[in-house]
């Protein structure tokens, strides 16, 4: 592959996200057979329209005569795990999967900080004095230097 090619593929996707800063890459992979790959993400969201944007951003300035190429640009998909923090925002309220080395939570994602994000969920556990179980409100604080993976869990 050419580095060259590579570097005007990522010049050309710099260019565009200073026009729109509200879409970010996720990533970006090209192939020894000149396959370019982009996966964006947007602050609200991302759209066909916005992937159709990116696609022209590189497509109508690349020569064709110059690199046979092929083009995909796909959005970060509802159900692929969130790689950026910058990912994180648009999801609170949402139920989150999250994997640390601790171990796995999985609740209502409901804030979001600077260093961390909380889980909140109900769980049932036993009394503490008798028989049977009580149902308890759980919090969960993890920081993002843990999170190992972490993932929306779609509910229909």
């Amino acid at each position: 592959m050419s580095e060259t090619f590579r570097k005007e593929v990522t010049a050309l996707l710099d260019a565009f996200f200073t026009e729109r800063p509200d879409i970010f890459l996720i990533e970006l992979n090209i192939g020894s057979d000149l396959s370019i790959k982009v996966v964006v993400d947007g602050d609200s969201g991302i759209s066909v329209n916005d992937c159709i944007e990116v696609s022209r951003a590189i497509e109508h300035h690349l020569d064709r005569e110059k690199y046979d190429f092929s083009l995909d640009v796909l959005s970060a998909g509802a159900s692929a795990p969130l790689k950026l923090l910058r990912q994180y925002p648009q999801h609170v309220g949402r139920t989150l999967k999250v994997e640390t080395a601790e171990g796995s939570f999985k609740g209502e994602f409901t804030e979001i900080s600077d260093q961390m994000i909380t889980l909140n969920w109900k769980e049932r556990q036993p009394k503490a004095i008798g028989k049977g179980k009580v149902t308890v409100e759980c919090e969960q604080k993890i920081d993002f230097d843990h999170i190992i993976k972490a993932q929306i869990e779609i509910t229909f």
